[in-house]
């Protein structure tokens, strides 16, 4: 009786390998699949170090540098895919924030002001361009601004005879400035190169338009455009003007120097240098 039952638990076992083949092909497959891939594994592992294991460092070991290698530009790419999609951050406020307003007054150059700040915890340099560099400049072109420092910057623009005696008013011009900025570290002296020199870390921080204002009609824009250039000349004197005198100097033990004196004895010594330069 024992022996008919343990034929019963066979048949059954085999019954039910039957209706699920895939678990028995599946364990087979496995196994010859490891197998198969250990024994390829081990065959390449011979072919390329002649069966003696030379040179498997220094495979393994450009392998690795290349998956290296591979990681770094894909970081690369994703760095720089993130920072097109991404909003670039502003690093001054800007007032007026879209156009710089001018005063049309046909056949005369005229000025315009814009107020920057920066509004960032470092330095920053900023730097204008227009496209139209034969009819317009600025001042200053560029500089370095301090985290929290204002400066008013003023524009300068040829306004040209209109055709046919036509007034543009109100107008937008095909004129544009582009102001520039780039994060610098404290008491770096501004150079014009640092833009190109650091191409990548440059924010476009405005693309401006030129408007025209009518001086025969007042406005809120034109009394604007008045106090900002009224305050960038103030400023722009007050740096012409020398630092105060805060009486002479004392060098050394006790002797007093007149500062006419300084300035000849230089002058004296500038030119000896010339006249050694010359000769």
């Amino acid at each position: 009786m024992a022996v008919t039952t343990d034929r019963r638990k066979t048949k059954k076992k085999r019954a039910v390998f039957s209706l699920c083949p895939f678990w028995q092909t599946g364990s087979n497959n496995t196994t010859s699949s490891s197998a198969s891939s250990t024994q390829n594994l081990s065959q390449a592992y011979y072919s390329n170090n002649n069966g003696n294991g030379v040179n498997s460092g220094s495979y393994r070991h450009g392998e690795v540098n290349g998956n290296d290698n591979k990681k770094k530009d894909s970081s690369k790419t994703v760095s720089l895919i993130a920072r097109s999609l991404l909003p670039a951050r502003r690093r001054l406020r800007l007032d007026p924030s879209n156009n710089l307003y001018f005063p049309y007054e046909a056949g005369k150059q005229v000025q315009s002001a814009i107020r920057l700040k920066n509004t960032s915890k470092s330095h920053v340099a900023f730097k204008f361009q227009t496209t139209a560099p034969k009819s317009c400049f600025m001042r200053p072109p560029g500089g370095i601004l301090a985290p929290g420092e204002i400066l008013i910057a003023t524009v300068f623009k040829f306004v040209e005879l209109p055709e046919n005696n036509e007034k543009v008013i109100d107008q937008k011009s095909k004129v544009k400035f582009k102001i520039m900025s780039l994060k610098v570290n404290g008491g770096t002296e501004y150079v014009p190169e640092l833009f190109d020199e650091q191409k990548d870390q440059v924010t476009v921080e405005r693309i401006m338009r030129v408007v025209f204002l009518d001086v025969e009609h007042p406005s809120p824009a034109l009394e604007k455009l008045k106090r900002q250039l009224a305050e960038a000349e103030a400023a722009d004197e007050a740096r012409k003007k020398p630092p105060p005198d805060s009486g002479p100097r004392v060098v050394g033990e006790g002797l007093v120097i007149d500062e006419w004196k300084e300035r000849r004895e230089k002058y004296l010594a500038r030119q000896k240098v010339e006249a050694v330069d010359s000769a």
